[in-house]
């Protein structure tokens, strides 16, 4: 059964005091991710960085390792975008490291995240604002997703243009702990149809849709399954009943996650966590439609006895 696991730095560092370096290598990772390059990192150390850094669309954020950081100073303070200026689709700082990271992978089945869509528009306006807009500047709303979902289609066509892989990786949480983070009909007005855009550009070059969206997404998973993604990640047990997705969509979708990062691994016993992922696995794998992985991404308050558990549990 196929696997695999995201780290955070000190994760990532724990992992491969363990089992060596590089882990998706060591561990032989099947599936390989990378991504296009921002001029803020995910994890923009501080050291590095400063206490806060500006990203190539003008979003100021706070910096940090154990998370992406937090947008603390949006680029559109007003609802308009009439004289805003994306950047540059094309800049080659995005583009310059995937030539040899595809070239060591060629083995493995590789996916590129292309960046954000209803996440860009949270970012770019702030998302109290943003929330607020839907209902009393629905237009603007509409403009904002549709210039982020052209943006992103550009960078797919460059993608294209320039590199071979197999499938793209779209990241846009739409969920909170118990719901939606607006109403899935606000959400099938405003965000289906641009991302409905990028997947059929996907779809045009052939390649195979990983969508990654946190926190609960039932209302949503038909519409997802409509306009056509392939893999769901990361499926938070917390949040949604897995093994009845797996039951209702596992035919037509493949899940990727599912294994507790809220309180089973950071909390858990090394027992608990072997036995959760053994039935996970039965469960979820069961005609196949299942990569093991995890809720989100591993993080350092994941003992190093859980962390060992979870990965070598996953390879048997």
């Amino acid at each position: 059964m196929p696997y695999n696991f995201f780290f955070t730095p000190a994760a990532l560092e724990k992992a491969q005091e363990h089992y060596g370096s590089p882990v998706d290598d060591v561990l032989n990772f099947p599936i390989r991710v990378n991504a296009v390059s921002s001029l803020k990192p995910v994890y923009a150390h501080p050291s590095d960085y400063g206490r806060n850094v500006r990203d190539e669309f003008g979003v100021l954020w706070s910096t940090g390792v154990t998370d992406r950081g937090i947008p603390v100073g949006p680029c559109i303070t007003v609802p308009d975008i009439s004289k805003y200026i994306f950047p540059d689709p094309a800049a080659p700082y995005r583009f310059k490291h995937l030539g040899d990271w595809l070239e060591s992978n060629k083995e493995n089945f590789t996916f590129i995240t292309v960046g954000d869509l209803w996440e860009r528009a949270t970012f770019m306006r702030g998302l109290e604002d943003i929330l607020m807009d839907i209902v009393v500047d629905p237009g603007f709303v509409h403009d904002l997703l549709q210039a982020i979902a052209d943006y992103n289609i550009n960078t797919m066509d460059i993608l294209y243009e320039q590199f071979r892989f197999d499938g793209i990786v779209l990241s846009d949480d739409y969920g909170a702990q118990s719901s939606t983070i607006m109403s899935p009909s606000d959400w099938r007005k405003f965000v289906k149809p641009p991302l409905l855009r990028m997947y059929t550009k996907a779809r045009k070059y052939g390649w195979v849709i990983f969508h990654h969206s946190c926190g609960h997404n039932t209302p949503i998973i038909p519409d997802l399954l409509e306009i056509g993604v392939d893999i769901l990640h990361p499926i938070q047990p917390e949040t949604m009943d897995i093994f009845k997705l797996k039951k209702e969509y596992g035919k037509d979708i493949t899940f990727c996650g599912g294994i507790s990062t809220q309180k089973l691994l950071p909390m858990g016993t090394s027992e608990e966590i072997r036995n959760e992922v053994r039935k996970v696995k039965r469960i979820m794998g069961k005609g196949g439609g299942y990569i093991t992985g995890t809720g989100i991404m591993l993080h350092e308050d994941v003992p190093l006895d859980n962390l060992v558990s979870l990965i070598d549990e996953a390879m048997v």
